[in-house]
């Protein structure tokens, strides 16, 4: 075989066909991935650190194209149906290419121009054939970029060049496959420019015109929050809110992860976050507000929309009960009268079972002569409902 000095990829790949040709009849599934690295790797000849990342890369590369059946030239079908053991094979290949990018001590594209060259020009290839929403090579396009190059002038310059060739190929006639993925890697090249303004616009023209991948949009939130600049984070942040409009709630949910670190470290963007939110995602809301101990704000949420205290685990309401026991009092008297006007045993045995939680409240809050005041005149205005009396003393809340 061949050294790494002198194969090519498209040698190393043909390579890798050869060994894993015996295994075309094998299910796409983890054993899969198990078998073709067993035969792929044992041919990687003794390289250095950096060779053997991207030699490594590349192997992974190869069996991630024979999950999704493509070759480097040819577009996976819009709409090609892959099955639920190939899909969590390919989600397993994935996090393992993943692994292999992650930033070193030996990574530096200078150290390897013409095999790092090679290498983006492969992935990109396989970046520009994806369309619709699924994007399996997009994420190893922006990783390689972002932890594969030195963080100094000389990466600057090989970004300003690669958002050159991608503005060139952009201009082309070409087909609309590979229009949406050369766009949004002009946006990630400026981002990583420090060129927001301009990544910014060409992610707003995407969500315009062609419906933004939220995951498009996380990869340059990561890289920014990775560097820990806060102030530029909630900047993006701010601005692409209005773009997960209608976005799925796993997706709205990585999002806002972005903002719990904004938060954490510029305290005053929490105003911002709270009304756009509303409108995209009232659970998401609700859940948020629990997470940034907004306890007023979460009950006064959940008397308005009538919700059954029920609805959740007593897990819920600990902190609550340890940090502003107060504020569930409403909560449960509402529910409890709610619970009465069902005027069936079941729904007196719930009310019940609420009134016990308020009699630990009141005591809580050293309040019983409320909480006794409050029992008498309760019994007292629903003495006709005879089921409801005999859960009362049945719950030794009256004699």
């Amino acid at each position: 075989m061949k050294t790494i000095d002198t194969m090519n990829l498209t040698e190393w790949h043909t390579a890798f066909q050869a060994c894993t040709s015996a295994l075309s009849d094998h299910i796409h599934n983890l054993d899969f991935i198990k078998a073709a690295l067993h035969v792929i790797l044992p041919i990687k000849p003794k390289l250095l650190p950096k060779e053997e990342r991207i030699f490594e890369l590349h192997a992974h590369l190869h069996v991630l194209i024979l999950l999704v059946n493509i070759s480097p030239t040819q577009a996976l079908r819009h709409g090609t149906f892959i099955g639920f053991h190939t899909y969590s094979a390919i989600t397993e290949m994935q996090q393992l290419i993943d692994s292999i990018l992650q930033p070193s001590d030996a990574d530096s594209g200078e150290n390897y121009p013409q095999l790092f060259d090679d290498s983006v020009a492969f992935i990109r290839k396989l970046m520009l054939l994806e369309s619709g929403e699924r994007a399996y090579f997009s994420h190893v396009y922006f990783r390689v970029w972002q932890y594969w190059l030195p963080s100094d002038q000389h990466a600057a310059a090989m970004y300003a060049k690669e958002l050159e060739l991608l503005q060139v190929i952009s201009d082309k006639p070409k087909s609309e496959e590979s229009r949406y993925p050369c766009l949004v890697a002009q946006a990630w090249m400026n981002s990583l420019l420090h060129r927001d303004s301009e990544a910014i616009s060409q992610f707003d023209k995407l969500n315009s015109s062609l419906q933004l991948r939220p995951a498009d949009l996380i990869l340059p939130l990561s890289a920014i929050s990775s560097a820990a600049e806060w102030e530029r984070l909630l900047e993006w942040l701010i601005k692409a809110t209005t773009w997960m409009q209608g976005k799925r709630l796993n997706s709205l949910e990585l999002f806002y992860t972005y903002w719990d670190q904004a938060i954490l470290h510029i305290p005053s963007a929490e105003q911002q976050m709270w009304e756009p939110l509303f409108q995209l995602s009232p659970s998401l809301y609700e859940k948020k507000l629990l997470v940034h101990g907004k306890w007023k704000l979460w009950i006064d949420f959940q008397i308005s929309m009538g919700t059954d205290p029920f609805q959740y685990k007593v897990s819920v309401f600990a902190p609550i009960e340890k940090n502003a026991p107060e504020l569930l009092l409403p909560f449960y008297h509402q529910a409890v009268e709610s619970y009465v006007l069902l005027k069936n045993r079941g729904g007196y045995k719930i009310a019940v079972k609420l009134l016990k939680r308020l009699a630990k409240l009141y005591k809580k809050l050293k309040n019983e002569p409320r909480w006794e005041a409050y029992i008498v005149a309760f019994a007292s205005r629903y003495s006709r409902l005879r089921a409801l009396q005999e859960e009362l003393r049945k719950g030794k809340l009256i004699t």
